[in-house]
């Protein structure tokens, strides 16, 4: 039996410059290089970590706040073919996944979970989500324009009248060799969506299975709740120790910016709800400094 990990291909650094969804600016954006899976992660792939996952993980918080175990996980993909990606799966159980995948690996997970709250050791070499940046340069595979090939070519969406997730890597892939970054699934990232707007919102990028053309692009994003189980999302992992020790930043991606959008200053616009974050080791620092 063959390994149950993605197959990783390399992603050259390089630049690629970011759009801000809500205020349509842009910012440069300097990438190290990184692997990133050939495909989404598989239902074979998925349930074959979780199986031999040593510490054999439980799932991230439900809504009810309900621990939920991997063999529920399990059960939940029963019946589904190997080779299709997984969807349905939170953002939570994503990342609970990346960690399962670097312990079978023997490699030292990316995240950090207690409750909710998930943080990123940007210098591990474990399985993670990319960041939007990252994804996006892998998606593009050195092209500029908003798809990598013509769509029906490269991409499973609403034209083909699929009526659930198809095959992994029966499109064309890109330069990079990556099937599937558009359509099929929508893919989890790394990213908040909008601290200031949405709260704990992650990004979604990719387009899936029902999506109209239009919406299938490599500059289109999504955003929904990390707990939210939506049928057409998935996962593609990446890995790649990038960034500097310590600093809770990498790849397009900064703690301290997501901390500082969330201050939203005056009235709130109708409907946005800010993050409130936990204290950084820096704030716990000052406030204790002041208490004494």
């Amino acid at each position: 039996m063959g390994s149950p990990l993605p197959d990783l291909v390399p992603v050259p650094g390089g630049r690629i410059d970011v759009v801000d969804a809500r205020t349509r600016e842009s910012r440069p954006v300097v990438l190290e290089p990184f692997h990133v899976a050939r495909t989404p992660v598989t239902v074979g792939q998925h349930r074959a970590v979780l199986a031999a996952d040593p510490l054999r993980p439980r799932r991230g918080p439900s809504a009810d706040g309900r621990p939920r175990s991997t063999a529920e996980e399990q059960d939940r993909t029963s019946g589904e073919p190997d080779d299709v990606p997984v969807h349905g799966v939170t953002w939570f159980e994503a990342v609970l996944w990346c960690n399962a995948a670097s312990r079978v690996a023997g490699l030292d997970p990316a995240y950090r979970v207690e409750g909710r709250d998930v943080r990123w050791d940007v210098r591990s070499a474990g399985y993670r989500l990319p960041t939007e940046a990252e994804w996006e340069h892998a998606c593009r595979g050195g092209t500029s324009g908003p798809r990598y090939g013509p769509i029906g070519d490269v991409a499973w969406t609403a034209d083909d009248d699929a009526d659930g997730p198809r095959p992994v890597a029966t499109r064309l892939p890109n330069a990079f060799g990556l099937h599937d970054v558009l359509g099929n699934v929508w893919e989890w990232c790394w990213d908040y969506s909008d601290t200031a707007r949405y709260g704990e919102y992650r990004s979604l990028r990719g387009g899936g299975w029902a999506d109209r053309p239009w919406s299938v692009r490599a500059g289109v994003r999504r955003g929904s709740a990390p707990d939210a189980r939506i049928e057409d999302v998935g996962l593609r992992v990446a890995r790649g120790a990038v960034g500097e020790p310590g600093v809770p930043a990498a790849q397009g991606w900064s703690d301290a910016a997501d901390r500082a959008r969330a201050k939203v200053p005056g009235l709130l616009p109708l409907g946005w709800t800010p993050l409130t974050f936990p204290l950084a080791a820096g704030d716990a620092a000052a406030v204790v400094g002041a208490e004494d």
